[in-house]
């Protein structure tokens, strides 16, 4: 049987490329997910792997979409290779049924993990460069430093609610727990 692999990483991303191009190709079955290639959990690739046969071959739209780490790549291609099972990569090509595919499989690889290696170093020094000039990512504090003052004497005076001073300040009272907790004045 010809298999396809197709993975997005999040669910407002469409696979519907991936897919076409696997039909195209012949796949009579497509496993399709919607997760990270980062998380460890991945049931689609896990019925992929169990419903696989010797004579089978594996086929997915790019290399990412299997495995972002050379590391789980390889994993991936030894493990069908010991179980009689070839792997066929389409937009870079690679067919690993004769040797040449094999090693033009190892040579994309290698540039894959180095594409996704620069990705991080150049994201990491833009957040450095940012934080250098004074910006602080995440998301913008809930209560300012003098709404925490206040709503910490409201909480200490015992004359309203948790439940009110987080709706005065229009923060849930989760919210205004961690502040109390953790903002000290």
């Amino acid at each position: 049987m010809i298999l396809g692999y197709a993975r997005v990483s999040t669910n407002d991303q469409n696979p519907a490329l991936q897919i076409d191009a696997l039909k195209r190709y012949g796949c009579e079955r497509v496993f399709e997910e919607k997760v990270s290639a980062a998380s460890k959990v991945r049931p689609q690739l896990e019925r992929l792997l169990d419903s696989l046969r010797e004579g089978d071959k594996v086929v997915v739209w790019r290399l990412d979409r299997l495995g972002r780490s050379i590391k789980d790549l390889i994993g991936l291609v030894e493990l069908f290779k010991a179980r009689g099972i070839q792997f066929v990569s389409l937009t870079e090509s690679i067919d690993t049924s004769s040797p040449a595919g094999e090693l033009i499989f190892h040579i994309f690889a290698s540039v894959a993990q180095f594409e996704r290696s620069l990705i991080i170093e150049r994201t990491k020094s833009g957040l450095n460069a940012a934080r250098a000039r004074g910006r602080v990512g995440g998301r913008k504090p809930k209560l300012s430093p003098e709404d925490v003052k206040k709503a910490r004497a409201l909480a200490l005076s015992n004359e309203i609610s948790m439940g009110e001073i987080a709706e005065h300040f229009k923060v849930s009272r989760t919210t205004l727990y961690k502040y109390l907790d953790t903002k000290k004045d």
